[in-house]
């Protein structure tokens, strides 16, 4: 049961086996206590926060392992006098004055419904054929959720209300589905299985940094942003919220202290698509918080990596990405550049220009088509030089470039062996992070990992630790 809270669905989780007892449990995450909320009839799970005691209470103990293994709460707990305990809230349906979803699995899930604006008020389904996502676009935003993931015909169950009498005819940037315009042609039925339900993104963002590509990793929950702490997340996985917020991949992250007293903590066996993202989460009493460093700078709203004179653009990496070049004229223009202009030597000087290692693919439109003019020379690089515009270039002019033909370039990840003496084939390893040299610590690094540093350095196929 749920007790304490402003309704049933909400509250401290106590547990009855010998007795009624506020359930306690470390690194527990919604979707792990789902079950009591559908056990309640109360929807899905909406917060889990830790509770601190100021001094020990008897509490039923819940392991993680335990509740990993399948096995119910109940067969998991055991007694024990802790110092924190958990509140639950669930929700049964999230709701605006005029919109609804019910029975989602998340705070940005469920079945839609509308409320008339008529004196009577009546909550009515929407059927499928008068919904698009220009619509579900405008719906997402209203209940404070991202961007439209799934639209489809009763994914959260039949509806019993009435149904929506005509289509919405949403352009998409509308502040309430009921400010778009409609059709004239009503309807009363809809068909078994056509009922819109609808699953919006988790709002997430990046803030404090020098674009919305860096800084302090928030999600918004329960309508207000808080700090997250995705400590022991490794970069694949938070990579997912560098796509989401189209800012290519992760290239760093950092945990620190802050002033904040309670923190969204993400478990890291736990890391879904951002949809569902808040599943993964509970509300503890921490001060740490993560800063992410996605690998795209923004410019004029591309996504790139960028110097004075070369850009990559929509890679999957900071070393990746379609290639333009900056004019060194007045007009200082970006042209992207045909494969049939730029080789292999020239490749070797854009990843040493950006900071990168030597180039692994070099391949037309690897990374998207350009919509940029195309550079009208070749390039003509000996591999040495320090910038592409230092390369020579030939005197014939091009213009156009056939699709499909526009430079895509994946440069290696820059590492190093300094301080070995004569040989570049021993030292410390060194990574090239964010510009700056950055010794590499070896917890954990195998001797065939090693190897596969000597391997990309040209030092052989081995190496000692």
């Amino acid at each position: 049961r749920l007790v304490g809270g402003a309704s049933r669905c909400s509250g401290t989780l106590e547990l009855r086996l010998e007795e009624w007892r506020p359930v306690a449990a470390s690194d527990l995450i919604l979707r792990d206590v789902a079950v009591v909320c559908a056990h309640l009839g109360c929807g899905s799970a909406l917060s889990l926060e830790e509770k601190l005691q100021t001094s020990l209470v008897p509490t039923w103990m819940i392991p993680l392992k335990c509740v990993e293994s399948g096995k119910s709460l109940k067969e998991c707990a055991y007694p024990e006098s802790f110092i924190l305990y958990l509140d639950l809230t669930c929700s049964v349906l999230i709701s605006t004055d005029s919109v609804r979803l019910l029975s989602g699995t998340s705070m940005c899930s469920g079945r839609l419904e509308v409320k008339s604006p008529q004196s009577d008020q009546t909550w009515s389904s929407v059927c499928e054929a008068d919904f698009d996502h220009k619509a579900a676009e405008v719906v997402c935003r209203e209940v404070g959720c991202g961007p439209p993931v799934v639209l489809q015909g009763a994914l959260y169950g039949e509806s019993e209300a009435p149904t929506w009498a005509e289509a919405f005819q949403c352009a998409g940037d509308e502040g309430s589905l009921l400010d778009c315009r409609s059709s004239g042609s009503a309807r009363h039925t809809c068909s078994p299985g056509r009922a819109v339900g609808l699953t919006c993104s988790e709002p997430v963002r990046l803030v404090g940094g020098a674009s919305r590509c860096k800084g302090m990793l928030e999600l918004k929950h329960q309508g207000e942003w808080k700090p997250v702490n995705i400590y022991g997340i490794g970069y694949k996985r938070a990579s997912v919220i560098c796509e989401h917020l189209d800012c290519g991949s992760a290239v760093s992250m950092w945990s620190k202290g802050s002033s904040y007293t309670s923190v969204l903590v993400i478990r890291p066996d736990c890391f879904p698509p951002v949809h569902d993202l808040r599943g993964c989460v509970s509300l503890e009493q921490l001060s740490g918080i993560t800063d992410v460093f996605c690998s795209a700078v923004v410019s004029s709203g591309s996504v790139l990596i960028s110097t004075d004179s070369v850009r990559l653009l929509n890679g999957t990496s900071m070393c990746s990405g379609r290639l333009e070049v900056k004019s060194p004229q007045s007009n200082q223009t970006w042209s992207s550049v045909c494969e049939a202009d730029f080789d292999h030597k020239a490749a070797e000087v854009v990843c040493w220009e950006i900071g990168c290692g030597p180039p692994v693919v070099l391949q037309g439109a690897l990374y998207g088509e350009s919509e940029a003019p195309t550079w009208a020379e070749a390039f003509q690089c000996a591999g040495v030089e320090a910038s592409l515009l230092y390369c020579r270039s030939s005197g014939s002019a091009r213009h156009t470039c056939s699709p499909g033909r526009a430079v895509g370039l994946t440069c290696s990840e820059p590492f190093r062996l300094v301080g070995g003496g004569a040989s570049r084939c021993a030292g410390t390893l060194e990574v090239n992070h964010q510009r700056d040299w950055t010794t590499v610590g070896s917890y954990n690094l195998t001797s065939n990992e090693a190897a596969l540093i000597c391997k990309h350095l040209g030092c052989g196929n081995a190496g000692a630790l």
